[in-house]
Order: C-alpha cells, then structure tokens, then sequence
C-alpha cells in the first residue's frame, strides 16, 4: 500500500496483561475507555495487594519486566467465546477460558517463570477498565520511525512487541511523538488527546522471540535521547472504528 500521509501500521491487544500479544486488523473503540479486551485479565502472584477487578499497581502483577521469559508468549482471543489460546516457544499451546479455568493456565504458565520471583496465584478479571500500567482509560501510541532510530543505535532490528503498544503509526519522523503531548490525534474519524509520554521498563530489553534479555534499551535511549520515554498514551474522545491503513492526523 502506497501512502503519502502518516497512517495505522499496526494494532494490538492484549487480552491478559504480559502475558501474549495479539495483532488485529481493526478495532471498535469507545470514548474514554481502554482498547476493548486490553490487559481485560491480570496474573496476580503471592505477594500482591489486589482490591477485586479494580485497577491496581503493575507491581502487583506477573510481567515481562521481572518474569522476562512472559515476553515470548503470543495470544490468539475469541471475544464471543471468551476462549483465548496462547503460545510460547517452550510450551505446548494452551486453550481456555480465562473466568473457567484458571488452574489450567497456572499448571502452563508457572514452568515459564523464575522460581526465585513471587508465585503466579490465578487471574484477575478487571471490572471497570483495562489493568493497563496506568490508572487512566488510555490507550498507547507509538511511532514505527522511532523505533528504526532506537534499533539503528543498537545495531539490530527491534520487534515491536517488545513495547506492549496498541497503536503503530508510520510515515511520521522519528520523535515526533514526543511533541503532541496536550495535542489532538485522529485515525481516520476517531480522535484521541494525547496525554503524557510512555516512560519504559526492563521488558522492552527482551526479545519476544527467545524471552531472553539481549539489548539494553534503557540505556540506548538515555544515552542517545536524554530519556526512557518511548510512546504516548492518550484518552479515546470520539470514538469509532480503527482499521490498518487509516489517515494520522495530529491538530498541532
């Protein structure tokens, strides 16, 4: 596809916090809420403080930051039928119900992690919005060309995954990002405000392939830009449809 303006390159969800990424052709969003079937369940482990399905610290959950291995695990989700099948290099696939059968995820998934780190203990469904990293109903945005700088300075080709995001952009320069905080963006009849930027932890050092550490993007992204930001979040204003392909603006 040939494009002359900065477009969706890539959407993804995904549907249990850090554990599997899922790439989608369009998406319905709806104003002021997190992408439908986003981080909808969490991994809590043994020594977290959970209040029901409302949001609660990152730190209270499994994730690619302290349990790097995670970072390999890809999801495949059934939003009729609420069935989500995940695979990772090491595992056999798994099918099931997150709300149903939640032992037979923890029998999959604990041989994935460091014995030395808190236990997974079950799954959390969220009851109000996505159990994203932030307290607010946002969304994540990213911009493709940023990611071609940082993988230049590193020497090698980043996967996207590697940044839990759920909206790519291309046809934009490197960083632009960085400058629509307090802006509005749209894709195609849906509009978005811009909210703060995406500062990153260490599960972006892992690659999804492997779920081993093998670059250091904090330190490339200190060194070389004076921060560990990568990303913007934003809050839904006007909601609608999302396809690959639509038209970025940014109202500067």
């Amino acid at each position: 596809m040939n494009h002359s303006a900065p477009f969706v390159a890539q959407i993804w969800r995904h549907p249990i916090k850090a554990h599997g990424a899922e790439h989608l052709e369009c998406v319905d969003l709806l104003a002021g809420k997190t992408l439908p079937w986003d981080r909808v369940w969490a991994v809590p482990h043994s020594a977290a403080k959970t209040d029901g399905g409302t949001w609660v610290s990152c730190r209270n959950f499994t994730r690619g930051a302290s349990y790097p291995s995670l970072m390999a695990i890809d999801a495949q989700f059934d939003s009729k039928s609420e069935e989500i099948t995940l695979s990772h290099p090491d595992r056999e696939n798994i099918q099931f119900r997150p709300d149903d059968n939640p032992a037979a995820f923890l029998e999959w998934v604990t041989p994935l992690l460091p014995p030395e780190r808190p236990a997974p203990t079950g799954l959390l469904r969220a009851t109000a919005q996505g159990l994203t990293d932030q307290s607010k109903p946002w969304v994540s945005i990213l911009n493709l060309a940023s990611l071609r700088a940082l993988s230049d300075k590193l020497g090698t080709t980043l996967d996207p995954r590697r940044f839990r995001g759920n909206f790519w952009i291309d046809g934009l320069p490197a960083w632009a990002e960085r400058e629509w905080i307090g802006q509005k963006v749209s894709f195609g009849s849906v509009e978005l405000d811009v909210t703060q930027h995406i500062t990153r932890c260490r599960a972006t050092e892992v690659d999804p392939e492997t779920g081993l550490r093998d670059v250091d993007t904090l330190g490339a992204l200190h060194e070389n830009w004076d921060h560990r930001d990568f990303g913007v979040f934003a809050q839904v204003s006007t909601g609608g449809t999302v396809t690959i392909g639509d038209t970025v603006e940014i109202a500067i």
